[in-house]
């Protein structure tokens, strides 16, 4: 099955769903309600969203400095900077540094580039144990499921769904569901997992340039565990994440957290710039920066399409997305779901996924949520666009432009054609709506088809603008 035609029947599957209905509307709502409180906090929130947008505009249009800068300053301070051109460059990198320490016990924080390139696959199918350390990976990963949203890769699940995979999976009490206690009992399978690890894996969710230095924020702590730990850490990030100067962070972290939860900011943001130092007590002994273009760089070469890049993968769109709302986030099946991948996948995993730009009310809630100011809705324009001019119409679809192109001529030609057109629909049965032996399939596979009008509008005009006939009396006019 072709990934359009998955696409149809997961979205159709997922739109029907109920339940799944039922638990994002209440987690969006609870969202919605958290970022409007946090955009308050804000003293102009617009000039805000205005400001970051100004700041990646930067950043993207001079990446190549930047990058370069970026790995000048942090290979000065004892790291190693890879460049990998695709996703399986990316994994060859890491699994040939894990090999080299014997690596067998890999933690891991949540990075959607590592989904990207499916590194934690790779990792186990080389015999290395990986364990998910965001609380919602580790849900997922025991459920063996992608991540259903960028920022909360379990939002569909309710916490009856997680107290049975706990007592499955942990074996935990089978009627404990209260938060706290189902945490406790991921903790305790994690704590143990952090200390005999031999490599932490993390993201990043900024690169600063002028510092040479990683930013991650976080909320649980684990992304600082899995970097400080290990004796061995890599940091697998795309080349667009770049900030041209450490103060950029003073609007980028807030601006970060408050799309993404509603939060001021998140409760851990630390900074990385370099391996263990003499006389440090923790922090890794290597530190390998894994750049990844995955096609970035074509993407980088289209001005009109250039603004993706400045995406900070904070979900917002998602939320706001009429369409997310309503098939949620596996039914893409991609790393990205929502606005934001259905705009960005079909350029990085190309025209296999082009139908995702049809996945769009154009309603531009996405871009009034996202907080570096992406036309997200326009971006998705254009991608219909060139998908429509890439496609090879049917046979049977350039047949008919052909012979609407024919009886379109001529007017009396057209007003024939479509005489006899009305009358082929009335013998049209029922019973073939919607089917393949429908000649209206284009339409009726989603729609209802219009009953045909009895005569055509010209037919309609000639007869009420016609003279009256001689015999007839013409009405008066009221007195």
């Amino acid at each position: 099955m072709n990934a359009a035609r998955q696409f149809r029947h997961a979205a159709r599957a997922a739109a029907q769903d109920a339940e799944i209905a039922g638990i994002l509307r209440f987690n969006i709502a609870t969202y919605d309600a958290a970022v409007a409180l946090g955009r308050g906090r804000f003293l102009d929130w617009r000039e805000a969203r205005r400001r970051a947008e100004a700041i990646k505009r930067d950043a993207i249009a001079q990446l190549d400095r930047y990058l370069e800068e970026f790995e000048r300053r942090i290979i000065a301070r004892g790291a190693a900077v890879h460049w990998a051109p695709d996703a399986a460059a990316a994994r060859e990198i890491i699994l040939e540094i894990a090999r080299r320490h014997n690596v067998r016990r890999v933690v891991k924080s949540k990075s959607m580039v590592s989904e990207e390139i499916h590194l934690r696959e790779a990792l186990e199918q080389a015999g290395m144990a990986t364990l998910e350390t965001d609380l919602g990976e580790y849900i997922v990963q025991l459920r063996n499921e992608p991540p259903y949203h960028i920022v909360t890769p379990a939002m569909h699940l309710r916490r009856e769904h997680i107290a049975g995979l706990f007592h499955q999976k942990l074996g935990t009490p089978a009627d404990e569901t209260s938060p706290e206690a189902l945490v406790r009992a991921a903790r305790r399978e994690m704590r143990q997992r952090f200390v005999a690890a031999d490599l932490g894996i993390t993201g990043a969710n900024f690169l600063i340039a002028d510092h040479g230095l990683v930013a991650i924020t976080e909320n649980e702590g684990n992304a600082r565990l899995c970097a400080s730990l290990p004796p061995v850490q890599v940091v697998l990030t795309g080349i667009e994440k770049l900030l041209p100067r450490l103060a950029d962070l003073a609007l980028f972290w807030p601006l970060l957290a408050t799309a993404g939860t509603g939060q001021p900011i998140t409760c851990y943001n630390s900074l990385l710039g370099g391996p263990r130092r003499g006389g440090e007590p923790d922090g890794p002994r290597e530190l390998h920066i894994v750049l990844l273009d995955n096609g970035r760089s074509r993407v980088l070469a289209d001005a009109a399409q250039r603004e993706l890049l400045h995406c900070i993968r904070c979900g917002a769109c998602l939320n706001a997305c009429p369409v997310f709302q309503t098939i949620g986030g596996h039914a893409y099946a991609t790393t990205y779901p929502g606005p934001i991948g259905a705009a960005l996948t079909p350029l990085l995993r190309g025209p296999a996924y082009d139908h995702l730009a049809y996945a769009t009310s154009l309603c531009g809630a996405c871009a009034e949520a996202c907080p570096v100011g992406i036309e997200i809705h326009h971006q998705l324009l254009r991608d219909r666009a060139q998908a429509a001019a890439a496609r090879r119409r049917p046979w049977s679809e350039r047949l008919e432009i052909r012979a609407l192109a024919w009886a379109a001529a001529k007017p009396r030609r057209f007003e024939r054609a479509g005489r006899l057109a009305r009358r082929l629909l009335r013998l049209r049965p029922q019973a073939i709506d919607g089917t393949r032996l429908d000649p209206l399939r284009p339409w009726t596979r989603y729609r209802q088809a219009p009953e045909p009008p009895p005569q055509s509008f010209r037919a309609w005009w000639r007869q009420r603008n016609s003279p009256p006939a001689p015999n007839s009396m013409a009405a008066e006019p009221p007195s």
